[in-house]
């Protein structure tokens, strides 16, 4: 098996409801998005992929849907007011956690036909949370 990653880096900010920590209230985070690609079977040149289509792929749909985005749950009752203001927010169905903020990811760079098997989400330098679908 051969694999490939690809580290892209975005800020965004976000709150998750019904948490009793301080990550209840709206903050900030400097991001990693780790993507991991693998096949059994290498492409014309030798690669996984070039490492240039995924990275401008999903750097391209981070800048214009994450990056300096405030990612917040639908159900969110700072959500209207902050549309009404004018503020950039990415609405999401399910608490905008580093786990699903990872799933999110991982769905689009699957649905653009890459071998994706993992993404991973460096919310801090110290804190990791991946997705990767069932075998």
């Amino acid at each position: 098996m051969y694999a490939v990653s690809k580290e892209i880096h975005f800020c965004y900010g976000h709150r998750l409801l019904n948490h009793q920590g301080k990550c209840r209230h709206l903050h900030g985070h400097n991001a990693k998005a780790v993507i991991r690609l693998e096949t059994e079977q290498l492409d014309a040149l030798g690669m996984v992929c070039d490492f240039s289509d995924i990275g401008d792929y999903v750097k391209s749909w981070i800048e214009k849907t994450l990056d300096h985005n405030m990612l917040l749950h639908r159900d969110d009752p700072v959500l209207p007011l902050l549309q009404q203001a004018g503020e950039s927010v990415y609405v999401m169905q399910t608490n905008p956690t580093a786990e699903n903020i990872a799933r999110l990811i991982y769905e689009y760079v699957e649905a653009g036909g890459f071998p994706v098997v993992e993404v991973a989400i460096f919310e801090t330098d110290s804190a990791l949370a991946s997705y990767r679908r069932n075998s």
